[in-house]
């Protein structure tokens, strides 16, 4: 799977790890920044990350900030972006099922990086259910 990934400086960190973990499952990582743990705005970087899964550059997005808040949100801006912020297995096991989230937002400093990491694996993994649910997507894009 081609994958963007993008973070601020407060997601960094994870950012690196799950970009490894990416590449070593074999998937294919274009990073969209940033380079450090330098302060900058975070939409500088998640913007772009949205925006190549939108146009279909990328099958899926990771973004990464302090807490994710506001990396969901600048996602979910982008019209065929649906982003879910996910702090515990579940979120990230129906953001897949219910929502077909194609980015996961998650916050650095509201999980250890084992759980970072242990998301990552299950919204890659999980299908979408489809169903009833792809009724209330295709609404999302009305």
């Amino acid at each position: 799977m081609k994958i963007a990934i993008g973070s601020d400086h407060a997601g960094f960190r994870y950012k690196e790890a799950i970009k490894q973990y990416l590449i070593d499952l074999g998937h294919e990582v274009i990073d969209k920044g940033t380079d450090s743990e330098a302060s900058v705005d975070y939409p500088r970087f998640i913007r772009p990350v949205a925006e190549a899964v939108a146009a279909g550059e990328v099958e899926r997005g990771v973004v990464l900030g302090g807490s994710g808040n506001g990396e969901a949100i600048m996602s979910n801006r982008i019209k065929g972006v649906r982003c879910a912020l996910c702090w515990n297995e579940e979120s990230a096991r129906l953001g897949r099922q219910h929502n077909d989230a194609n980015v996961i937002s998650i916050g650095e400093r509201m999980m250890s990086e084992e759980t970072a990491l242990k998301l990552v694996k299950i919204w890659l993994d999980t299908p979408f259910e489809g169903g009833r649910h792809l009724t209330r997507i295709r609404q999302l894009d009305e």
